[in-house]
């Protein structure tokens, strides 16, 4: 069987990903705020190419820099392209990490392109009896289409490929592959910026090459052609059409350091995939993956033996033998402790340890006195976790001292993990196992039968929980985080725990009457599209879609796929104006969308036996610091439509005679950054109640003080704010707007003008985290920047524009924290009945009596503008009303 060899053109593939998915796909980005859109687009294309190539050696090719050969023999070589726009550059690193999971090899080679690495393999490939697939988004390589060659180029995305072999490029241009470089000789390259000949187009050049073979024997009978204009210019451009067919030629014997033998390809290296994948945030893969499971050893002999007695109900004395600073651990199998079930507990001083799978034996003396005791201090991993799990056995756990998953956290915010046993091999602790190892993972993921197992593990974290407080609290003086720590986030903790334990309440019959009204708008939607498209059809369906839209109304076709006409969103967003069709499509996905995802997916989320929602806060996910919620997500309830808004009246108090309270900071993030930079303009607009968004299109636009702004200048000013701490790119900026970078990159250089603290703090912040290796918030929350000073451009851009903004948003994050501490200490000093019920980014959300709301609205605000003293006001906006869509 015949070898196969692939190529593939690393940065025209990765260009190609990049902006045929990022209109699609916006701003995607990970966890970290790493765009992924090319490495997204990267791994499309390589799933569908080892589908139809089974390569047994494989590389991707880079070009090394902007400097080449080619460079030299034409200065302006290239010249006219844009630069690259830094969201995509700062993926290049990673995208390379997934080339080498996948198990291919990546080269560059100085002074040379891609091209040229790719063309001097494929030609080895040959002599060595290979078939080579090239793989790029650059025709130009179609010239090395042949016998043992084809060349397969993306369009209209990355997963649709063209297979250029001499037929096809016959068939197609009516020259051989080998003519290509004449064809581009004669009419140059806009794109790779090299001149041809004046006026001389595609169809003229290979109507010339076809008659002569080659650009050397067209000058040779120049005789042949009448006097013509085209004649002049070829006379006149002799020189420019020898040196265009020189620039275009690929060279296939540059000196590569690498052979087809030392490429050889077995496949992806699944361990570093799914590890990939998961940094990346790339479920869709993961799942594809949730096959490529491993039997895995459950023994580890450097495993510390550990003693522990079984507790039961006649031995329970064994408790009294534990001495003060206990450390405790209650096994919870499922990542939801509202619902999990419970597998067993472990308990110890570091010389006693006791265990069960009895959880029971939690609610009988002495275990339940020592658990809620107020003198004896505990050691817990993840405290509001185990505190809503032992409040579901009516406990309730006291005197929290050490939290190994939150300092873990404080210590190093890139390196965290909810399996405890990782988490402590991260801090150099080894004596205990990670749960995938002694559970499994997947599908085969269970608690073991075998009692001396589970009981080890659980006993083994118990002791990594102790062992781990004395050196990690010691790591925490030394960054000067202790009080981050003790005053901030283990106090949060358990307002956390207060809140997801209260839960808030549904109206389920309000919900399904929502989803009826759904129900009964998409029926009307779909009756007026099918009046207007003149047939019935499924409107989810694209393909059907298509051929309404493209064939039998012939509206313009903007983007094709493999499978017919894109119909994707920013493809109908261009025709809305084309016919109202299209707006009624776009109204009917959004209210599909809000019917399964928010109506059907809350419903299957409300508690049957207390008709609330009781959502999960995670408090060590993010690197700045702010929370997420997941089970859901309240955090990310539509409020755009005016039907995703409507979906907070099914949000309502536990009693009746109560209200929903809220209160929202304004502009948090921007009044920060007043703070640290000390810019006087910004710092000037906030203390005298400007409308920062106006203010700031007042002087990026050159406005006088009291001039009106409209509203599209508004926005663009409100883009520009939002957006200049976080490093955003005059593209970044062209594509938020829809300006051009030229503007764009005026609009930053104007704002940097007017507002030089913030230009100033930027300077500073990148320099101190280049220094130190880190930043801080106001509360010295710290982020660690492992690519500050790396070697590659892209990382180190990319870990710069983190340092700009992570202060800024951490800090943000801090503040509303502090809040939310100070006001559960408030309501309970004054006696409220008031209740914190959500934290929803800068939000806080709260059911109170009707008697109670005039107290709110003056102590909310009270307590939210003063948890932290700032340079400038913090401003809080306050509402109520029966249900939390009145409340906004």
């Amino acid at each position: 069987m015949t070898k196969q060899l692939l190529l593939i053109d690393g940065n025209s593939v990765a260009f190609r990903a990049f902006f045929a998915l990022h209109s699609q796909l916006g701003k995607f980005t990970n966890k970290n705020g790493l765009h992924t859109t090319a490495i997204y687009g990267f791994n499309l294309m390589l799933d569908h190419i080892l589908k139809e190539v089974h390569p047994d050696a494989a590389l991707v090719a880079f070009d090394a820099g902007k400097t080449t050969f080619r460079t030299k023999m034409f200065d302006d070589y290239k010249g006219g392209r844009d630069k690259t726009p830094e969201e995509l550059s700062e993926q290049m690193p990673y995208l390379k990490e997934l080339i080498k999971a996948y198990g291919m090899h990546s080269y560059e080679l100085p002074n040379y392109e891609a091209d040229d690495i790719i063309g001097t393999l494929a030609k080895q490939g040959g002599e060595q009896g290979y078939l080579t697939t090239v793989v790029t988004g650059d025709r130009d390589l179609t010239q090395l289409a042949s016998a043992t060659t084809t060349v397969s180029v993306t369009h209209k995305g990355v997963t649709e490929v063209e297979h250029y072999t001499p037929e096809h490029v016959s068939e197609k241009l009516g020259i051989t592959p080998s003519q290509i470089i004449d064809m581009k000789g004669l009419m140059g390259d806009t794109s790779d910026n090299y001149p041809g000949v004046s006026k001389v187009g595609e169809k003229t050049a290979i109507k010339l090459i076809k008659q002569f073979d080659s650009i050397e024997n067209l000058y040779e009978n120049l005789d042949e052609l009448k006097p013509s204009k085209m004649k002049e210019h070829l006379i006149e451009d002799h020189d420019k059409a020898v040196l265009s067919k020189q620039l275009a030629t690929i060279n296939q014997e540059a000196p590569i350091e690498v052979n087809v033998d030392e490429i050889q390809y077995s496949g992806p290296q699944t361990d570093e995939l799914i590890k990939f994948y998961q940094e990346m945030g790339f479920n869709s893969f993961l799942s594809k993956m949730g096959g490529a499971q491993t039997e895995l050893d459950l023994s580890d002999p450097e495993i510390k033996k550990i003693k522990c007695d079984v507790l039961n109900k006649d031995n329970l004395e064994k408790v009294n033998t534990l001495k003060d600073n206990i450390s405790f651990y209650l096994e919870m199998p499922d990542e939801n402790y509202h619902t999990s079930t419970f597998a067993g507990f472990a308990i110890g001083d570091g010389s006693n340890w006791l265990v069960s799978r009895d959880v029971d034996l939690l609610n009988e003396s002495p275990l339940k006195e020592l658990l809620q005791s107020q003198t004896v201090g505990k050691n817990v991993f993840n405290a509001k976790a185990m505190q809503v799990g032992l409040n579901r056995l009516g406990i309730k756990l006291d005197k929290i001292d050490f939290d190994l998953l939150l300092v873990s956290y404080l210590l190093d915010t890139n390196d965290n993990s909810n399996d405890l046993g990782e988490l402590a091999h991260q801090h150099d602790y080894f004596d205990v196992a990670t749960d995938e190892t002694v559970y499994g993972k997947g599908a085969k993921r269970a608690i073991p039968d075998d009692d001396d197992l589970f009981f080890d593990h659980i006993a083994n974290k118990a002791r990594a929980i102790y062992s781990l407080k004395e050196p990690l609290f010691k790591r925490l003086e030394e960054n000067e985080q202790t009080d981050l720590y003790t005053d901030i986030e283990l106090p949060l903790s358990s307002v956390l725990a207060h809140m997801e334990i209260e839960g808030v309440k549904v109206n389920i019959d309000s919900l399904k009457n929502m989803g009826s009204q759904l129900t009964e708008r998409l029926s009307e939607l779909e009756q007026t599209i099918y009046q207007e498209a003149g047939e019935e059809f499924n409107i989810n369906s694209p393909k059907q879609l298509g051929k309404i839209l493209f064939e039998e109304m012939k509206l313009p076709v903007i983007k094709k796929t493999k499978t017919g006409y894109s119909t994707a969103v920013d493809v109908l967003e261009k025709l809305r104006a084309d016919a109202p069709i299209v707006d009624n499509i776009l109204t009917y996905r959004q209210i599909s969308k809000l019917q399964s995802t928010y109506i059907e997916g809350l419903l299957k989320v409300v508690h049957s036996d207390d008709q609330k929602i009781h959502t999960r806060y995670l408090q060590t996910l993010t690197q700045t610091g702010r929370l997420s919620s997941v089970d859901p997500n309240l955090q990310n309830i539509p409020i755009r439509l005016e039907e995703g808004r409507k979906i907070r009246h099914a949000f309502i108090p536990s009693h009746d005679n109560w209200e929903i309270f809220s209160s929202d900071y304004s502009q948090i993030e921007l009044r920060v950054l007043a703070h640290v930079t000390g810019d006087h303009n910004l710092q000037e607009a906030f203390i005298e109640g400007q409308d920062i968004h106006a203010s700031t299109a007042r002087r990026i636009f050159k406005l006088e003080p009291d001039a009106e702004v409209d509203r599209n200048m508004r926005r663009q000013a409100k883009a520009v704010n939002f957006g200049i701490v976080y490093g955003i790119s005059d593209y970044g900026l062209s594509q938020n707007i829809g300006i051009s970078r030229k503007q764009a990159k005026q609009f930053i250089q104007t704002y940097f003008e007017e507002f030089p603290g913030v230009k100033k703090y930027i300077d500073d912040i990148v320099e101190s985290a280049h220094k130190r290796g880190y930043v801080e918030t106001l509360t010295h929350r710290r982020r660690y920047l492992p690519d500050i000073n790396s070697k590659n451009f892209n990382q180190r851009s990319f870990a710069e524009r983190t340092a700009m903004n992570t202060p800024i948003q951490g800090s943000a994050a801090d503040i509303i924290k502090i809040a939310m501490i100070q006001m559960e200490s408030a309501l309970k000093k004054q006696g409220l009945k008031a209740k914190m019920l959500l934290q929803i980014h800068d939000e806080l959300v709260f059911e109170a009596p009707e008697e109670e709301i005039p107290v709110l609205e003056k102590l909310v605000p009270k307590v939210m503008d003063s948890a932290v003293s700032l340079d400038v006001p913090l401003k809080v906006e306050s509402a109520h009303g029966k249900t939390w869509y009145e409340a906004k």
